[in-house]
């Protein structure tokens, strides 16, 4: 009859909630003589076992300035409260029940790198509690931990950034913290854009600070992060790259443009410019990253151009009063160099005109011009006009002659210097050339190669 009369009781409708009536007297007996605030163990002299398991759901920011990651983290703390167990029985077979988490002990587990000015803590959730005392309290947090960030290799660097879990007040021998698994969970993890993460493996430590005798165990788990660098790759190397390619054709451009100068110049401040945006995002610190490394070079290297691109634009343009090429230079640079650089025709030297076969090559072709004119006025006035019947001022006929053959000679002679003088900086300009263009190739060779 009893079993009947429970039958239906539990079929009918006002019955639906005698569970409920149940619970809300399970939580008056369970909380009516219990304090949230002492340690719940049976002997104080035990050690309450609490596990830590952290599950990384998302890298927000990596503040590589302020050597600062903010990440979404999920942390599962699990631990025995020997004041809260309960015959499940007696309570209509309730074997769990949810309560906020203000309402048990909780252990003092913090983050010790915590950079947040804030110092906020853990979200206010509900922990679960079973009926043989285990409770479990699961929270997300998001955290800022100081981390050691080395842009030694920048773009091509990995972090390893540590989140250090214990107790703050509660020392091995009151909380022994160990870790639930080797490793923090990553299955429910987002995928960052910047950030590639490697692993996340977890460690016991047990540290003894100079404060206080007692050891201090933690859990600290290693983020390993490795840059996804295409980003950087395609704005702030390749850029580099190819600007740094420019550098070297400077010297291809004529002297007359009037541009190489310019060149050189526009080329090292879009340098600079690159410089400055990996400046402002990298810590001040003596690591110069990869990538600043290779700037600097460059920017050297283009410095050194156009300074060079000057010395020889002086070269080039030497005036009618300049020297004549010095046979040493003749030797290396018209005829070594030049071969080594395919310069062949040069200047005015490939437009002057073909030889005769029998002329004689003295002192320049002008001057067999200006001998042949004086030559021939001397023998037009033995054949022709007698110096006692000349009625012309012949003394100073042949005088002005000579001078003008003289000014003549000069200045057939200054063209020929000031052509060779130009030939020497056409080939200078293609030797550094190919010399400037090895030096970016090498360069870039060698980054991409180190951060291999």
């Amino acid at each position: 009859l009893l079993a009947l009369c429970l039958a239906s009781c539990l079929l009918a409708p006002g019955c639906r909630g005698a569970q409920g009536r149940f619970a809300y007297k399970l939580l008056h007996d369970l909380f009516a003589n219990y304090s949230s605030a002492l340690r719940p163990v049976e002997d104080t002299d035990w050690a309450l076992n609490v596990s830590l398991q952290v599950t990384l759901s998302q890298i927000i920011d990596m503040d590589e300035r302020n050597q600062v990651l903010t990440s979404y983290l999920w942390v599962r703390q699990a631990w025995l409260d020997a004041h809260l167990t309960w015959d499940k029985d007696a309570y209509d077979g309730i074997d769990s029940i949810r309560i906020p988490s203000s309402y048990v002990w909780r252990p003092d587990i913090i983050l010790y790198n915590n950079a947040d000015d804030r110092f906020g803590g853990s979200m206010e959730t509900n922990v679960v509690l079973r009926s043989d005392g285990h409770i479990m309290w699961d929270s997300p947090a998001i955290t800022k931990s100081s981390c050691k960030v080395d842009v030694s290799y920048f773009p091509f660097d990995w972090q390893r950034c540590r989140l250090t879990f214990g107790s703050w007040t509660y020392n091995g021998n009151q909380i022994d913290l160990r870790n639930q698994l080797d490793t923090g969970d990553l299955t429910d993890f987002v995928e960052n854009v910047e950030w590639e993460v490697l692993g996340m493996p977890a460690t016991r430590n047990v540290v003894t600070y100079g404060c206080c005798s007692e050891p201090y165990p933690d859990v600290t788990y290693t983020l390993l992060l490795r840059r996804r660098a295409s980003f950087y790759i395609f704005n702030l190397l390749l850029p580099c790259i190819m600007v740094s390619f420019l550098a070297p054709l400077g010297f291809y451009l004529p002297a007359d443009s009037g541009e190489k100068v310019s060149l050189g110049v526009t080329v090292l401040l879009a340098l600079t410019v690159f410089q400055l945006l990996v400046a402002e995002s990298m810590p001040p610190s003596e690591s110069v990253p990869l990538i600043g490394k290779y700037y600097i070079a460059t920017m050297t290297m283009i410095t050194a151009s156009t300074a060079l691109t000057i010395f020889i634009m002086n070269i080039h343009h030497c005036g009618p009063g300049a020297r004549p090429v010095p046979p040493w230079a003749r030797r290396l640079i018209l005829h070594h160099m030049a071969w080594l650089c395919c310069v062949y025709e040069v200047g005015e030297s490939c437009k002057s005109p073909q030889r005769a076969p029998g002329r004689r090559v003295g002192r320049g072709d002008a001057g067999v011009v200006g001998e042949s004119l004086g030559g021939g006025d001397v023998g037009a006035e033995a054949g022709g006009c007698p110096r006692d019947r000349c009625l012309c001022h012949h003394d100073s006929l042949l005088r002005n002659v000579s001078y003008i053959a003289g000014c003549f000679r000069r200045q057939r002679a200054a063209q020929r210097w000031t052509g060779e003088w130009k030939k020497v900086a056409k080939v200078m300009d293609r030797f550094f050339m190919w010399i400037f263009f090895l030096m970016v190739f090498l360069m870039s060779v060698l980054v991409l190669g180190k951060a291999a």
